[in-house]
């Protein structure tokens, strides 16, 4: 048997004010079910930080009304940039550019379920 892993946990805030280096990945949790059916509450994502994010991709971004968000990134009808709630109950969010991308996911676990990996790439 292996021995556990430890990850340390911090409060968003901190980890925010830490300095990500380009290809620094990070895990977060899913909380909540704006993305739902496609993610969902408890799964565990994968995040590259400063990675190129392309329409279509699933971002982490910050909004001064939100501050870091879980979405995708989309285009609105004008070619404004959107990041964009899976679940209909959500709105959409503009956003001023690409600047507010912090990361992009490159892919989500189940936890407790080995083989269930789902992969993602920018620009999807």
């Amino acid at each position: 048997m292996q021995k556990p892993i430890n990850i340390p946990v911090v409060p968003a805030e901190q980890e925010a004010a830490s300095s990500c280096e380009d290809f620094e990945f990070v895990a977060l949790m899913v909380l909540g079910d704006s993305m739902e059916p496609e993610f969902t509450e408890g799964e565990i994502l994968v995040i590259e930080m400063n990675g190129v994010a392309g329409e279509g991709a699933f971002v982490v971004a910050e909004t001064a009304e939100e501050g870091f968000i879980f979405r995708q990134l989309v285009r609105d009808g004008q070619g404004a940039w959107q990041l964009h709630a899976l679940n209909a109950a959500y709105p959409d969010i503009s956003i001023p550019g690409l600047k507010s991308i912090k990361g992009v996911v490159t892919q989500k676990k189940k936890p407790g379920r080995r083989k269930a990996v789902k992969y993602y790439g920018a620009g999807l």
